[in-house]
């Protein structure tokens, strides 16, 4: 049982008001909060150990490495990774995303195919899309049905000898539709393709065992994971580590340079060239420690019970639709009231203090299937109550109201 009202606590953001009203934060999957203990870890960098890691023989840049390797440790464990330096440090899930698909240029010849989903965020699939453009290979779609899932058995007649890598999220980020992501690895490896997780709205909800998945790659971000912006990674199986060549070049992903021929550094260093974000890897360590602290399934448990109190409650209201009706489902809530557009109900709960998504969360392929211009997303947190649900059910029929 989570000690909701003392978590809230930990959260310095929700102790304030917006438009004059206690600040009800329902957009957690385009980012989520950060605890106290994450943003106190930044400051801890800059104010004790600031310097440039993995380069200085003193004191401070040991002390910044050590820090900054140990989230790297963790992220492995956390995710039980076979090895540390399959964890390759990235800005978030999109370069993730677009480090594989660029790098795997190389490795594909014309009509070659790439499989992704109806159910993916822009970033997985314009990187496929440049990808195709450069190479010849072909894009292969898996449909999507009414309930906002993915159609398996369309997707067992798509793969073939041709088919060299499938993307596919693990969490639609606009419906919560949690998807079979088991199934679809392991029938990509029985033609031998690699598999490109998406995990951006996975892991703040539900342990991740890449080892169980028997996954190729895995990304996210740390900002969705309740630490800071502009960090996230990429999981890769050290096997197609080695096949990928670099992504960027510069220092530190090199081990000689010469004018004639550079080498490149050993994994995972061969992937991050430059200064990373220091204080922010650092801070997703953090992070880390906050969820183990608090338990992934004590998460899971009480999230899933708002997504339930959500769904009833928003089904209390006339003329509502819920988009993404799957059994399983992360905690979003995806819906539209018949003849308002969804940006005007976002705007008149803002002035009650609740924070939504409006719009189309970087999915038109989604939209478009339902003929809709977007949606009002309401995305929880373990941070949330039923009580600041009530509240937004209470905002939502007052728009009603206003709007009809």
């Amino acid at each position: 049982m989570l000690a909701i009202q003392k978590i809230r606590l930990d959260f310095p953001i929700l102790n304030q008001k917006v438009n004059n009203k206690p600040l009800i934060y329902l957009d957690n999957a385009a980012t989520s909060q950060k605890p106290k203990v994450v943003i106190d870890a930044i400051e801890t960098y800059y104010k004790t150990i600031n310097s440039n890691v993995h380069r200085g023989v003193h004191t401070l840049s040991q002390l910044a490495t050590d820090a900054y390797e140990q989230t790297r440790n963790k992220l492995q464990n956390y995710f039980n990774a076979k090895h540390t330096h399959e964890i390759i440090f990235t800005r978030g899930t999109t370069e993730s995303i677009n480090l594989v698909a660029s790098s795997f240029t190389s490795l594909l010849n014309k009509n070659d195919e790439v499989i992704i989903s109806a159910l993916e965020h822009h970033s997985n699939i314009v990187p496929w899309q440049l990808l195709c453009e450069r190479t010849g290979a072909i894009l292969r779609v898996i449909p999507m049905n009414e309930k906002g899932e993915l159609v398996l058995d369309s997707y067992k007649k798509l793969l073939n000898k041709n088919t060299k890598i499938v993307a596919v999220s693990h969490v639609s980020n606009a419906l919560g539709t949690i998807n079979p992501i088991k199934e679809i690895i392991d029938l990509a490896h029985q033609y031998d393709a690699a598999v490109l997780i998406d995990g951006a709205q996975a892991v703040p909800h539900m342990q991740v065992d890449f080892q169980a998945l028997d996954c190729d790659f895995y990304c996210a971000s740390a900002h969705k994971m309740y630490g800071p912006t502009g960090i996230g990674f990429l999981y890769g199986k050290e096997k197609w580590l080695h096949k990928l060549p670099p992504y960027h070049g510069g220092g530190e992903m090199i081990k000689e340079v010469t004018f004639e021929k550079t080498t490149y550094a050993d994994l995972p260093h061969k992937f991050e060239a430059g200064t990373p974000n220091i204080a922010a890897g650092i801070a997703f360590g953090t992070a880390i420690e906050y969820l183990e602290k608090i338990g992934v399934s004590n998460i899971a448990t009480y999230e899933n019970e708002l997504l339930h109190y959500a769904t009833q409650e928003i089904l209390k209201v006339e003329d509502v639709t819920i988009y993404g009706t799957s059994e399983n489902k992360a905690s979003v809530l995806s819906f539209n009231i018949k003849n308002i557009h969804p940006f005007d109900i976002g705007s008149i709960v803002d002035k009650l203090g609740i924070a939504v998504r409006t719009g189309h969360h970087c999915t038109q392929p989604i939209m478009q299937f339902f003929k809709i211009p977007g949606t009002v997303r309401a995305s929880f947190s373990f941070y949330n109550t039923k009580e600041e649900i009530t509240l937004f059910i209470e905002a939502v029929k007052r728009a009603k109201r206003m709007l009809s």
